[in-house]
């Protein structure tokens, strides 16, 4: 079975501890207690959707009111001491990691706690609904909660409004998160028919009105995370970032790609690199990293920090991998062992009985369709395939050619694992469910794979194509 992870100092950035500890005594003394300056733009800037206005529902409090109202034609965040220092330790935290990204309806709490299990240090809840969060709804008050290993855990919402933001704020603090973000990328109709998520960067000065009253009226360091643009003739991300720095932004975390190409073309590392290198707030780096080589290739960007996403939903070991610097290539038998961890992390969080197997199973099915993509991928072997094109973005075969692997030679329970059909996912699921150990588990499994391997791989393919493009 794998260890657990091993710590390791994280990889040195421009971002030293004495340079932020520098950071933050000069914005104490003055440099980012005060007012800042807007950086200038030529670029045009259109509306947000229509309806939707930054400050539709303010709080009823007097203090979010007047919070709303000071920063309604302002897009510069006046921080007190006390949160410029909270910003520093929160970089100080990230520098050098690399952050479980939020994942629509991956990032739940039993998978973010496997995650830390193999040595993720830094990870954030998947999205929430500010304004269905503060009416009480209670599957955006379930994302409030953080895992016992969680070390560092920063909460997401979407909002558009400073008020609604503002009150998230607290109830985040209140439920012990490290800091909160505001989510500006999201690309799904749900999020920006509304103003939300990427539709916040068709109007960068009222993103950043919104960001600086955010940033003003919470307990807590804001974050920001952002798409290049919301498409390839609409790429303005270096306007957004230079923006956000002075709204009050503690990072922004940039997804290499546009909302338009959500994850067909590959991230844009060299346009990342340069946001990072043009602008003061630090950057957190998001996008196509499968393999702990890819990481290493990332570093160069000078980025903060850096974000992982589908590949920790293909290998949650990857936090392990990259502090150890080696593949770690568990065989199909361990990998039950971690699936069955997941499996044990959900009977935990939702119950071992009918009702929290049908909450889990909400999940684990669904977590199949990117673990059935895991291949080991060597350096010597993918290092220069993986510089051609990121490995997260090619095909692999269920056999893989270039280790001299054959579709008939491979363990059954490897076939097994690696299909990609939703009926064998939803199988292995109940197996490992029901299994009251990793060898039961095993014997179901092999038995399953046996008598209805063969018929899945052969109507598994039009799924792999679906998933790739969602």
């Amino acid at each position: 079975m794998i260890g657990k992870c091993l710590t390791g100092a994280g990889s040195r950035h421009r971002f030293s501890s004495t340079f932020l500890a520098d950071q933050c005594q000069a914005w104490m003394k003055g440099g980012r207690s005060a007012q800042l300056r807007v950086h200038s733009s030529t670029l045009a800037e259109s509306s947000l959707h229509a309806g939707t206005p930054i400050t539709t529902e303010p709080s009823t409090s007097e203090s979010t009111t007047a919070l709303v109202d000071a920063s309604e034609n302002k897009g510069v965040a006046t921080l007190t001491d006390e949160q410029l220092r909270r910003n520093a330790e929160l970089l100080e935290m990230l520098q050098g990691k690399l952050v479980l990204a939020p994942l629509t309806k991956g990032g739940n709490l039993p998978f973010r706690r496997l995650c830390a299990d193999f040595g993720a240090e830094v990870t954030m809840s998947e999205m929430s609904f500010a304004r269905h969060l503060l009416r009480g709804d209670p599957t955006e008050k379930a994302r409030l909660k953080r895992a016992a290993n969680e070390a560092c855990f920063g909460f997401q919402i979407a909002t558009n409004n400073i008020g609604e933001g503002v009150r998230a704020g607290a109830l985040a603090a209140e439920a012990g998160a490290s800091w909160m973000d505001l989510n500006c990328g999201c690309p799904i109709y749900e999020a920006t028919k509304r103003g939300l998520g990427s539709a916040l960067l068709r109007n960068p000065r009222k993103l950043a009105r919104l960001v600086a009253g955010i940033a003003e009226g919470i307990d807590l360091p804001l974050t920001v995370k952002v798409r290049t643009g919301t498409s390839a003739s609409k790429i303005n991300v270096q306007q957004v970032v230079s923006l956000l720095q002075d709204a009050g932004a503690a990072a922004v975390i940039v997804h290499g790609r546009t909302a338009e190409q959500r994850y067909k073309k590959p991230a844009d590392w060299s346009l990342l690199a340069d946001v990072a290198r043009l602008n003061e707030v630090p950057v957190i780096g998001n996008g196509d990293i499968l393999t702990y080589y890819e990481a290493q290739q990332r570093r160069s960007s000078g980025c903060l920090a850096h974000m992982v996403g589908r590949g920790a939903l293909i290998k949650p070991w990857i936090f392990q991998e990259v502090k150890e610097g080696r593949e770690l290539n568990p065989d199909a038998t361990e990998r039950v062992g971690i699936y069955r961890q997941l499996v044990s992390h959900m009977k935990e969080h939702f119950g071992d009985d009918a009702k929290g197997r049908r909450k889990a199973f909400y999940f684990l099915p669904w977590h199949f369709d990117f673990l059935c993509r895991y291949r080991y991928l060597p350096e010597e072997v993918y290092r220069e395939l993986s510089e051609e094109r990121p490995l997260i973005g090619q095909r692999m075969e269920t056999a893989a050619s270039e280790l001299g692997e054959e579709l008939d030679s491979l363990p059954v329970l490897e076939r097994l694992l690696r299909c990609q059909s939703t009926d064998a996912h939803a199988e292995i699921a109940a197996a490992l469910w029901d299994s009251s150990s990793d060898a039961e588990a095993r014997g179901v499994l092999e038995q399953l794979a046996n008598e209805k391997v063969a018929d899945w791989e052969s109507n598994g393919e039009e799924r792999e194509e679906r998933v790739a493009e969602g």
